[in-house]
């Protein structure tokens, strides 16, 4: 794959994430910073300066797709644009919208167009956390100022310790090892099972989750949701994992060291955060919730160092009907 298509896959992608008009700030800001992150490389395409041509409107969704001229990369570029979409758990009528253009400009018939989008699709109903009902304790909004005032009392959780500890630690394993994986909808599950951690740490606590809450507390911590899979589509990109579509595993683990940390990482600092948070009765603000986040990541990245062997077996395991499995929770 050429410079130029890697700038139009990252041009749609980027197409994608905006399709929404992007009215949270945050969101947008995670774009921006997203950009400058993945702009660390002076042999890779200008990111700040496409993210930039993108919003400022300097290059069209009909140039970026004219770049694509094979039908692999155009098949990527519509299931890259669905995850986008997807990543936030739902489809607006806007981001429909941008869909169905984006399939006429790359020319895929319908019905291929169609099995891509169900693929992203399934991925994310598969998260089936039930809503919340009466009778049991709901949870606070994340993004409130405290929760409560006086003393802070810990919460006793129904599991041991020791099984909180391993179900972040194998979420963590799961994440890292998609990231190894060269199709895109493996980075697309990283969220759903995130989600499904932190819900089962909050039942752990006997607080019961929607997935409006979870999102929210995710949200909270700086992860955007959209922004993470395109961090984890882009750097995946641009080291070179992307292969042949339903490919094996792709690229080394030079090339994918730093998506795989981050998502290992990521996803086990949201799992020791959720954990504390839940344990001390929901009394963090929005600050401390942030700062601590940011205290488990480095430790993370230690850690993700210690288990790379097992990330790299539980990788060379995994296909798309196992995925399906783990999401679902068989």
């Amino acid at each position: 794959m050429t410079s130029e298509q890697k700038k139009a896959l990252l041009s749609i992608a980027f197409f994608a994430a905006l399709a929404d008009g992007v009215k949270d700030e945050q969101e947008g800001e995670r774009l921006r910073q997203l950009a400058d992150s993945l702009d660390d490389n002076a042999k890779t395409p200008d990111l700040t300066g496409i993210y930039r041509n993108v919003l400022l409107k300097r290059v069209t969704l009909a140039s970026a797709t004219a770049v694509l001229e094979d039908p692999e990369h155009r098949q990527l570029a519509y299931e890259m644009a669905v995850c986008v979409c997807d990543a936030d758990g739902q489809q607006t009528g806007a981001e429909r919208q941008f869909l169905d253009e984006l399939q006429v400009l790359l020319d895929l018939d319908a019905a291929q167009a169609h099995d891509l989008g169900r693929q992203a699709e399934a991925i994310v109903e598969s998260v089936a956390i039930p809503p919340a009902t009466a009778g049991r304790p709901a949870a606070a909004s994340a993004t409130a100022s405290p929760v409560a005032s006086g003393p802070v009392v810990a919460v006793v959780p129904n599991v041991p310790e020791g099984e909180l500890d391993q179900q972040i630690l194998n979420s963590a394993i799961i994440n890292g090892a998609l990231e190894l994986l060269p199709q895109s909808w493996a980075s697309l599950a990283i969220i759903p099972l995130q989600i499904k951690l932190v819900y089962r740490i909050g039942q752990a606590y006997g607080v019961e989750l929607d997935q409006g809450h979870i999102k929210e507390f995710i949200a909270t911590l700086g992860v955007g949701l959209t922004s993470q899979y395109l961090e984890q589509f882009g750097r995946k990109l641009l080291g070179g994992v992307f292969g042949k579509l339903g490919g094996k595993l792709g690229g080394s683990v030079g090339q994918t060291a730093a998506g795989m940390a981050f998502s290992f990482a990521t996803t086990y600092a949201i799992g020791q955060v959720a954990r504390r948070y839940y344990a001390g009765g929901r009394q963090m603000d929005t600050g401390l919730l942030r700062q601590s986040f940011t205290d488990f990541l480095a430790p993370a990245k230690e850690l993700q160092s210690r288990y790379l062997p097992q990330i790299e077996q539980t990788a060379s395991g995994l296909d798309a009907s196992k995925v399906m499995a783990l999401l679902r929770g068989q």
